[in-house]
């Protein structure tokens, strides 16, 4: 299923509000020029955030290197579903893992509804949670790097809570974090890119 590809429209209108925070503006600032980035396939975005559960950026990026080349190149619910579970297991993924995805992969039901752009956020993971596999976070991390939502706060993230940990100590429990984060309102997937930026050597890409 086809969505956005390449930088969300509102990037730039993120970048600008953030840029003005005394918090995560001086992280903006240093990753200039860098952003968020769609693949274009919710499906392969899907793959990625389950094969990125609890694992390095790095170890997920050759796990799903390995994925991609074992199906043909490109990932999809057609390629992946006809490949054996012990195909998907030599690529590295777990076994739960690799059963979440040639199940969602084999099952027929559309990812999205056909009028999800007028379903706003919570309503879009309340029905991508109902595919076994897809949790909160992952959900979360499609709408983030697949349906280019702006406005995500992943507090299911170690990283986005290690983030917000780092600028504020003494934001400690969900409240006080999703305190800090008014401030970032309407972008705050931005804001958890730019955190995750400051973390990673690597750029975060699902």
């Amino acid at each position: 299923m086809p969505v956005q590809i390449g930088r969300p429209d509102w990037w730039d209108d993120a970048t600008a509000h953030l840029s003005r925070d005394p918090l995560i503006g001086g992280i903006v600032k240093k990753f200039d020029g860098e952003g968020l980035s769609g693949r274009g396939e919710l499906f392969q975005t899907l793959v990625r955030s389950i094969v990125g559960q609890q694992i390095s950026v790095k170890a997920a990026d050759a796990v799903h290197g390995r994925l991609e080349e074992m199906s043909g190149g490109k990932i999809t619910r057609e390629e992946l579903g006809a490949l054996p579970l012990d195909a998907l297991l030599s690529c590295g993924l777990s076994r739960q893992k690799s059963q979440y995805i040639l199940g969602i992969a084999n099952d027929e039901t559309p990812l999205l509804p056909d009028d999800y752009e007028e379903l706003d956020d919570e309503s879009l993971i309340r029905h991508l949670v109902k595919f076994k596999g897809i949790g909160p976070w992952t959900a979360e991390m499609m709408l983030i790097f697949s349906l280019m939502r702006p406005d995500v706060l992943s507090l299911g993230d170690l990283g986005v809570v290690k983030g917000i940990r780092m600028l504020d100590p003494q934001a400690q429990s969900k409240s006080e974090m999703q305190a800090v984060a008014e401030a970032w309102r309407p972008y705050r997937s931005a804001a958890c890119w730019f955190l995750w930026r400051s973390l990673d050597p690597v750029p975060v890409e699902y």
